[in-house]
């Protein structure tokens, strides 16, 4: 199904009766990440996956978004469709994204579910800070005027070689919306957050790692870890019946 916010097409699913359950995927995902949740048996829920836009089959955004256009977004998103004190959960950005809704107060939920959950800026190994460095200086170096006409194959070159798969990957808009995330650290906001709140977590995640999870279950008052063994950063999909029982039991299903 397709809604319009913010003149975008926006492609959603949904499955299922009962109480509201918003599940937001991560970057560079879509909602069918969610397939197998959506149709399990046993929930009293009504679930709603949207594709972000720039994801899945929604539109991409003309001009790049920070954290606070994806959680007015959501909030419209919420309010078009009609949603009632939604459970909110979220995936690696969707997580990111779920934090910044109840740490502002923008949402009180009933509960939340992090799953492999962004958030955190991550401490830099030498080895990413020189990377990170080195581009940098190459950029600055190939902007100067003298021989910025001629520079562009040769700063494309750069970003792929120093660049993430995810930003390589990317759009220019999308490029520059990723920035701006992966430079939001959202960990001051976290103890204002009064939903409970299950942490889903792979002990193998190399995008979110679990001390991520750590960290933020410390600082969420009502929280609680669950890290499911051999898994990475979509736990919840390497392992689906085991994370889809966890779930259940947090929501109260049958």
């Amino acid at each position: 199904m397709d809604i319009i916010i913010n003149n975008l097409k926006i492609h959603y699913k949904e499955n299922g009766t009962g109480q509201d359950v918003l599940l937001l995927h991560g970057w560079g995902s879509s909602s069918d990440v969610y397939s197998a949740l959506m149709n399990a048996p046993g929930f009293n829920c009504h679930f709603i996956a949207p594709d972000f836009p720039g994801c899945g089959q929604s539109d991409t955004m003309q001009e790049p978004w920070n954290i606070q256009d994806y959680a007015n977004f959501t909030l419209e998103l919420i309010e078009k469709l009609g949603l009632k004190n939604p459970i909110i959960a979220g995936h690696s950005h969707g997580g990111r994204v779920c934090l910044y809704l109840a740490g502002n107060g923008l949402l009180n939920p009933p509960k939340i579910i992090l799953l492999d959950s962004a958030g955190l800026i991550p401490k830099k190994t030498f080895k990413q800070k020189f990377r990170a460095n080195s581009f940098k200086f190459i950029k600055k170096a190939l902007s100067l005027p003298v021989i910025k006409n001629y520079s562009q194959e040769l700063l494309n070159k750069a970003r792929a070689h120093y660049g993430s798969a995810d930003y390589n990957a990317a759009p220019p808009v999308l490029r520059q919306t990723l920035v701006s995330l992966v430079n939001t650290d959202l960990r001051h906001i976290l103890p204002n957050i009064k939903s409970p709140t299950l942490l889903i977590w792979g002990d193998n995640d190399t995008a979110t790692p679990l001390s991520d999870a750590k960290i933020i279950e410390s600082l969420i008052p009502d929280s609680g870890l669950c890290v499911l063994n051999g898994t990475g950063h979509f736990s919840f999909c390497e392992k689906p019946m085991q994370a889809i029982a966890i779930i259940k039991s947090f929501l109260g299903g049958n």
